[in-house]
């Protein structure tokens, strides 16, 4: 059901958007741990470029270990590079409301804590607008059983993560967490969005 009300209004929303011109803009959504979200967002057509970082805390240029304390205040986000003409912000939402849930506070899955908490962050003020309104939509459609908890927060210093989370699905697509935690949500990804996808 929840899918057929979010798909529903991303035809609404995507309707009565206005051509954009064909430059590339950039996305930021944190949904959890960012090796899975990466792997999603790297098959999309029209997303050229994602990397794997931290945002929305108060230290500079914390590490791995930092952020995993819960003590610098970021989350682990993907900034996503991506060709309006090809994929609208929309669409964009739409994969990140339906690859994660967005009704857990502070957690996805068996991770815990403010690193992987679900949030939006936000470059422009029509990005602002449209995760808004697309979030109070979604809740008064009741199209996921609890309350969405999303942040919306206007984008901040964007920190890049260590070279060794950059690609790792694709890298180590094998490996135990791989298999039980970012293949499934590949899985569910070429089944809602196939006809989306680079490959």
């Amino acid at each position: 059901m929840k899918h057929i009300v979010i798909a529903a209004l991303i035809l609404l929303s995507a309707g009565a958007a206005k051509a954009e011109p064909a430059k590339l803009q950039k996305a930021t959504f944190g949904m959890g741990c960012f090796w899975c979200s990466e792997a999603v967002f790297q098959r999309l057509n029209g997303v050229t470029a994602v990397r794997s970082g931290y945002e929305g805390g108060t230290t500079a240029n914390p590490s791995y270990d930092e952020v995993c304390t819960g003590n610098t205040g970021h989350a682990e986000v993907i900034e996503i590079t991506y060709d309006p003409a090809k994929i609208k912000y929309e669409e964009l939402l739409e994969v990140f409301w339906k690859t994660h849930d967005p009704t857990t506070l502070n957690r996805q899955g068996a991770d815990v804590g403010t690193q992987y908490r679900s949030v939006i962050f936000y470059h422009t003020d029509e990005q602002k607008a449209i995760a808004e309104k697309y979030k109070k939509e979604l809740n008064a459609a009741k199209a996921f059983p609890d309350p969405i908890v999303t942040g919306i927060n206007k984008a901040s210093t964007f920190y890049v993560a260590e070279n060794y989370h950059q690609d790792y699905f694709r890298r180590n697509g094998n490996a135990p967490y791989c298999k039980a935690v970012i293949l499934p949500k590949m899985q569910k990804l070429e089944k809602l969005f196939k006809s989306r996808l680079k490959y």
